[in-house]
């Protein structure tokens, strides 16, 4: 890879991840402590649970990214798995916030020249920036089901994050996204 494209790879990451935490946060904002325990069945995991996992793989996966493998000893991934019922909200969102953390202070470090190197998770050997879109495919699955989620559990409250489902709203959304970027054009 050439250099310009490695710095671009590591700082575009960083944005995508970004932005999918930005859904997570405009989610978890708007529910209440009782709608992030609820689950749709008993086998369905609720958001407390889906975050107890993204945190339990942020820590294992971005600790020591480039010296140790991916999957730490000292990660239960199984208890990701249990009852989040004991957790406040506080706590459920400090986990968030915690887990988020430590991915971006592990990218904000990493240099371009660092992406070829190779990583293990689970004992299995990838270059670094192949572990990066691993979770860029990871997060944004359960990131999904948390918004997913509070958009079920609020019914008629939910605000939609993005293009509301109404007719018309794409065209409205482009066409102000266009009228946006030309304002922002230099003369």
């Amino acid at each position: 890879m050439s250099t310009s494209l490695e710095n671009s790879f590591v700082k575009d990451a960083i944005k995508r991840f970004r932005y999918y935490k930005s859904l997570g946060d405009h989610t978890l904002q708007r529910l209440s402590a009782v709608h992030l325990h609820q689950q749709p069945d008993p086998d369905s995991n609720s958001i407390a649970i889906i975050i107890k996992h993204l945190h339990g793989n942020m820590m294992s996966r971005w600790t020591n990214f480039l010296t140790e493998d991916g999957e730490k000893a000292w990660r239960r991934r199984d208890d990701e798995f249990e009852s989040g019922d004991a957790l406040s909200k506080e706590q459920v969102v400090q986990m968030w916030e915690q887990g988020w953390a430590c991915v971006f202070n592990t990218l904000e470090q990493l240099s371009p020249e660092q992406l070829l190197q190779p990583i293990t998770i689970r004992g299995e050997s990838m270059p670094a920036y192949d572990a990066i879109l691993r979770q860029l495919a990871h997060y944004p699955y359960h990131v999904g089901q948390i918004v997913y989620l509070g958009r079920w559990f609020m019914g008629k409250e939910w605000e939609s994050l993005s293009i509301p489902k109404v007719k018309g709203a794409s065209e409205a959304f482009t066409s102000a996204l266009k009228s946006a970027q030309n304002n922002n054009k230099p003369s």
